[in-house]
């Protein structure tokens, strides 16, 4: 996808997620609604969607696409790696990634962007694609500003 095609897409995703975000403070809604509009308007995704810390691990929350692992580790995986060094993790191969959790064998990329507040993990939005180096420096930096957005407007 062309960079100008990519950045009004990310624009267009933004402007109807604060639409959806900015009526509602309840975090689960919003993840849900995050998550299906994450899943519906990225190409070539085939899971978005949330784990939040609990007990000392990440616990599935809200997403959009197949079963996914339930519980992560702190410092395992993609998700619990952005969890523990609090910042995102973009893995062009993830199974050259150390660690790598497979909950669906189809993925071969993901980013994994933690949800900060008051300076500590709340959570991370993960979002994995059947491509090899699906995510790149524009991905992040818009799924940055969505997990902010997301983050203003509910009450956690």
């Amino acid at each position: 996808m062309a960079l100008s095609n990519k950045t009004q897409l990310y624009h267009n995703l933004l402007l109807q997620l604060r639409s959806l975000l900015e009526v509602e403070r309840d975090a689960i809604a919003n993840m849900a609604n995050t998550a299906a509009v994450l899943y519906n308007t990225l190409p070539d995704i085939n899971w978005a969607g949330f784990y939040l810390l609990k007990d000392g691990g990440l616990v599935l929350g809200p997403f959009q696409g197949k079963p996914a692992c339930v519980r992560i580790a702190l410092g395992k995986g993609v998700c619990g790696t952005a969890a523990a060094q609090q910042c995102t993790q973009r893995v062009a191969d993830v199974h050259a990634f150390a660690g790598h959790i497979a909950c669906d064998a189809a993925s071969r990329s993901e980013i994994v962007v933690p949800l900060l507040q008051g300076g500590r993990v709340w959570g991370v939005l993960d979002i994995d694609s059947p491509l090899l180096n699906r995510f790149d420096e524009t991905d992040q930096q818009f799924l940055e500003q969505a997990a902010a957005l997301f983050l203003e407007h509910s009450q956690l």
